[in-house]
This record gives C-alpha cells, structure tokens and sequence, in this order.
C-alpha cells in the first residue's frame, strides 16, 4: 500500500520509510505542506485531524503521526503540547534546557515518549497503531544526534546512562515511533494474507 505523509517534511517521509517495508507499507512524501490545526485533547485526535485534512485535500490514503514527551513529574505541561512547550520563539534546544531547568528539584525523573500512527485509507478504514519509549529525564543536555527532546533523554536498558541523542542505532531500533511502526507492519501483514 503506498501512503502519502501528513507531513511537508522530505527527512520524516525517510525516515518512515526506513522504519516501514516498502514491500507492505511504502510512504512519500506530500506535494504541498497543510496547516492543520492540531485541537485534539489526544495524540490519537491530533493524527486523525492531520490525516483526515490531507485525505480530503488529496484523495489519497494518508499517513499521519502525533508525539510527545511524557513527564511523570510535569503531568499537564508537555504530553501533545510538547513541540509548543514554553511558547513561541524558542527551538528544540531552548524547550529542552527549559525542561532540565523546571525539572531541577523533581526527584521522580521518569518520562515516556509516545508516537501514534493514523492510517487512513478512507473515511471507513482508518487505524491507529502506539509507540513508546520509556525512561528519564537527564540532569545534562548532551549528544548530537537527534532532535527535539532526545539530548536530555534516557532510554532505559544498555543505555541508561547516555541520552538518545547519544546512541543514534540503538534510538532507531527501540523509539517510539519504531514500536508504533512495527506494530503496523504486523497489522498491515497479517491483513494482506487474509485479503489473499
């Protein structure tokens, strides 16, 4: 099946692209970027929004992802508002040296990145498919690979003590949004055997 991604972004359509078989799942990216007013109370709300928008726009089955970083201590404060966190005018690096700043006296560092997946074939066949990453908000920001949150991310496991901006491989094989592709392409191959 081949899906356009709600997305302006030729880099993250790679990216898909290598966390997806092309064989089951193939993703490009869309001729035009849409402004789509991300309203949702949820990650799945968002990603069905932006899914929907290309779908009517382009007539075609759309991929859309929303994520976010999860943080036990600041429960209403990043979650899907993570990419506006702090407000305008600040970038990837600003957003994280501010939360490691308002993170200071928490003792409970514990975080979870999330990423769900919206595909929508048609207005009647629309499925979601969830990621996480679980594991610690840092006392540094460190590591330049990445973006967004992962300098100041630790992934649990071998890598405890190295953020994922740190550890490019092994982010690729254990993030968020990996988890939520395999979970599709498990999806996607079991139905195309049924269909057959």
């Amino acid at each position: 099946m081949k899906f356009i991604l709600a997305s302006g972004n030729p880099h993250k359509a790679e990216e898909f692209s290598e966390l997806l078989d092309k064989d089951v799942i193939e993703v490009i990216a869309a001729s035009e970027k849409l402004e789509v007013e991300e309203n949702g109370k949820t990650y799945n709300e968002n990603a069905f929004l932006k899914a929907k928008a290309y779908y009517d726009k382009f007539q075609v089955p759309v991929l859309a992802d929303d994520s976010g970083l999860n943080v036990a201590a600041l429960p209403e404060v990043l979650g899907i508002h993570s990419a506006r966190y702090g407000g305008d005018g600040l970038n990837d690096q600003d957003r994280a040296n501010l939360l490691l700043k308002n993170m200071e006296e928490q003792e409970n560092r514990d975080a979870y990145f999330t990423c769900v997946l919206c595909f929508y074939i048609s207005p009647q066949e629309i499925f979601f498919f969830e990621g996480r990453l679980s594991g610690l908000i840092g006392k540094e920001y460190k590591g330049e690979h990445g973006f967004g949150y992962d300098p100041v991310f630790h992934g649990l496991g071998p890598h405890v003590n190295e953020s994922v901006a740190e550890v490019p491989e092994w982010k690729h094989e254990n993030s968020h949004r990996a988890h939520a592709c395999k979970s599709a392409l498990k999806f996607f191959k079991e139905r195309d055997c049924q269909i057959v």
